[in-house]
């Protein structure tokens, strides 16, 4: 079994746009390349992201493939490879089996590339990747600058490559 990094996409890998539907405008957060690379090195790298702006007709879903592929091409140069992007299109109110705080990407993810969850972990800017992760038996990290009152992940981070820095210090433990 292998291990993965489940990664929210807007606001934790890039920055998020709101509804962002033009691959142009593409922005990586600070930093996240470089946690990227590193963290591939232990484990698939899988991003989970919400996409209701899909089920509000506010994204195409052509447009949110070339978004992904415009990701992996600016991340290609630095030898990091995205293992697989998994998407939910539907409302914010669908309570979907995939729409996150549910973990149905997660689960599914695991699945297709036999992933241990219980030594995965989920990576996201709201508290409801945080819930996403506990639900399917990761362990959860806020990407945030101060502690969340309505959820409980194992670390809270600033960015991703802090985020990393404690996944690695916590394997050696």
């Amino acid at each position: 079994m292998k291990k993965a990094i489940f990664l929210d996409r807007d606001g934790t890998i890039i920055v998020d746009k709101n509804y962002l539907n033009d691959p142009e405008q593409v922005e990586f957060i600070p930093r996240a390349v470089e946690a990227l690379k590193a963290l591939q090195n232990d484990f698939l790298l899988i991003v989970v992201t919400n996409q209701s702006g899909i089920a509000r007709g506010l994204v195409h879903v052509e447009n949110m493939h070339l978004i992904h592929e415009k990701m992996q091409a600016v991340l290609n140069p630095h030898g990091v490879q995205i293992t697989a992007f998994y998407h939910s299109p539907h409302a914010a109110d669908s309570n979907h089996p995939l729409r996150k705080p549910n973990p149905g990407m997660l689960i599914q993810a695991a699945k297709d590339h036999r992933i241990d969850l219980g030594s995965s972990f989920m990576i996201g800017d709201k508290p409801i990747d945080v819930e996403a992760g506990h639900r399917a038996g990761t362990k959860s990290i806020l990407i945030s600058d101060e502690a969340s009152e309505t959820c409980s992940p194992e670390c809270v981070a600033p960015d991703l490559l802090v985020a990393a820095k404690w996944i690695f210090q916590m394997n050696l433990d």
